[in-house]
């Protein structure tokens, strides 16, 4: 890539205002560009949140201590240290929401949400100070088309349209999936969020039915336990994992498993097999006195479907542990999985995504202890049942719901039921589908088969035959096909440091490259 630095006057579209485009924003307040235009499209009331940092209860939380939520790039202490201001503000003599089994503070996802619009009002003034100008748009970009000299001419509101040196598309995460093809009957809840609107349709002595078993479904068990609800709740999925138990933070620095190292393969233009991706695990294990395989059994033990609740028990006796192994692979999955990723064989991709995909996200995307106990209390209370291997969920006679089984069992049977089910990997926003047709009909971006578009890794920019578009971006979930690990908010903010040293490089012509090389910027 050129070294050129980034002209005078080089517009810059951001299509979507959530959590991503704070990130962005903050990046390039902090980056050593000339300035120009930045032009935010983002027609939700709830900006810089998105979805899911929207207004709602307390129970709906962040999963992540504060050091890994900062949205700025190598200052891990910036979200802390709002919070610690917001707290002097408040007159906290003690910080709120702190799990008292491990003393990890997990905070409200609308708190988390107060902070992402500081922080981009922070970063907006910043860059307004540098001279740039930045405008946000409530409207929606319906569509986007080539235009002379590399530029990208975006389409908005009743037809009106602006022509951008670069694009970076925000647009978030897709619906939640129906598998079961419930949308529209009564008593069925699409869409959990915003809970604090969605629980309310419901009496508290119903029998509720939640479909799916992570950190959404675990939201939706603890809200209703919060607002004193006394009917049963079923916790039903088709794998039965729920996310792992949070442990005690002990420390690591990886030193053989690194994003450095993946990276200088890709440089040499070599491939990585999955059998050599085990074998530098296993090092990093071994550098750490821990033991590969009690990790790799806890893998299997998910995916061959462990009874939830003797999992979640066991999971819960953990989380003061000494051993680090399940720590070290929580550290490493979501900072070296997105380099690991594009240089691995696609029948290993594939192996992995049908074999390991929902035991690793469970792993790698705990939850709080507290929460633990909580489910285990209703559980003994008889008041939670954690249902696994739902075959079908389907209207009942008479009203209601029947969840079946595939032991044969009589139908359970519930009179509300909950959508918890994640968003596919790389699934397009029904906001973003006719954006995403036009760029894929245009000549500008390629659908990824895994879902989202094809995008290069080192830059996030949309790869089309092989070359990368130079003004393009992808950052966050529609990258997922090619990135793999990219809705984690510490994998967001270094994809948009990314994105920012690619603008900051210059906009020279179309470079050849491929979803699987790293190009140095």
């Amino acid at each position: 890539m050129g070294s050129r630095q980034l002209s005078r006057n080089a517009a810059i579209g951001v299509v979507g205002g959530g959590a991503a485009a704070v990130c962005l924003l903050d990046a390039l307040a902090g980056a050593p560009t000339a300035p120009g235009e930045v032009t935010v499209f983002e027609p939700s009331p709830h900006l810089w949140r998105g979805r899911p940092y929207q207004p709602d209860l307390d129970t709906v939380r962040v999963n992540i201590a504060p050091g890994g939520m900062s949205v700025r790039f190598g200052d891990p202490e910036h979200f802390p240290g709002w919070l610690a201001a917001r707290d002097a503000v408040l007159g906290m003599a003690e910080p709120d929401f702190v799990d008292p089994i491990n003393g990890l503070r997990f905070i409200p996802r609308a708190t988390y949400g107060a902070y992402l619009e500081q922080s981009a009002r922070e970063a907006v003034a910043r860059l307004r100070e540098q001279g740039w100008r930045v405008d946000v748009v409530p409207e929606r970009v319906t569509a986007a088309e080539p235009a002379p000299g590399g530029r990208v001419r975006l389409f908005h509101g009743d037809g009106e349209s602006l022509t951008v040196d670069h694009t970076v598309l925000c647009v978030g995460r897709g619906r939640p999936g129906d598998p079961y093809g419930l949308t529209g009957r009564d008593g069925y809840l699409p869409d959990a969020y915003p809970l604090a609107r969605t629980l309310g349709e419901i009496g508290a002595d119903a029998d509720v039915g939640v479909i799916g078993a992570g950190l959404t479904g675990v939201d939706i068990v603890l809200s209703l336990l919060a607002r004193g609800h006394r009917g049963q709740v079923l916790l039903a999925s088709r794998s039965g994992v729920l996310p792992r138990v949070r442990q005690t933070a002990r420390p690591h620095t990886l030193k053989h498993f690194t994003a450095e190292w993946f990276r200088g393969a890709a440089r040499r233009g070599e491939t990585v097999t999955l059998g050599q991706v085990v074998d530098l695990m296993r090092a990093e294990f071994a550098e750490a006195g821990e033991d590969f395989t009690a990790v790799a059994r806890e893998i299997t033990a998910a995916a061959e479907a462990e009874d939830p609740v003797k999992r979640l028990r066991r999971h819960l006796s953990e989380v003061d542990s000494p051993d680090r192994g399940l720590r070290i692979l929580q550290q490493a999955v979501p900072a070296t999985g997105p380099d690991v990723w594009p240089l691995l064989p696609e029948s290993d991709r594939r192996q992995l995504l049908h074999d390991h995909y929902r035991s690793m996200m469970s792993l790698c995307c705990p939850m709080p202890a507290t929460t633990a106990t909580a489910l285990l209390g209703m559980v003994d209370s008889g008041q939670l049942r954690i249902v696994p291997d739902v075959r079908a969920v389907e209207p009942a006679p008479g009203g209601g719901f029947a969840l079946r089984t595939g032991d044969g069992a009589p139908p359970l049977r519930a009179d509300r039921l909950i959508n918890a089910v994640n968003p596919a990997p790389g699934g397009l926003p029904a906001r973003a589908q006719s954006l995403v047709t036009s760029l894929v009909s245009g000549g500008l971006a390629e659908l990824h088969p895994r879902g989202g578009v094809v995008t290069e890794r080192a830059t996030s920019r949309l790869l089309t035959g092989g070359r990368a578009h130079p003004g393009l971006y992808a950052l966050g979930d529609l990258a997922a096909g090619s990135l793999f690990f990219t809705f984690g908010l510490p994998s967001i903010v270094d994809r948009a440091h990314d994105i920012v040293q690619a603008i900051s490089a210059g906009d020279g012509p179309p470079l050849p490259a491929t979803e699987d090389a790293v190009l140095s910027a």
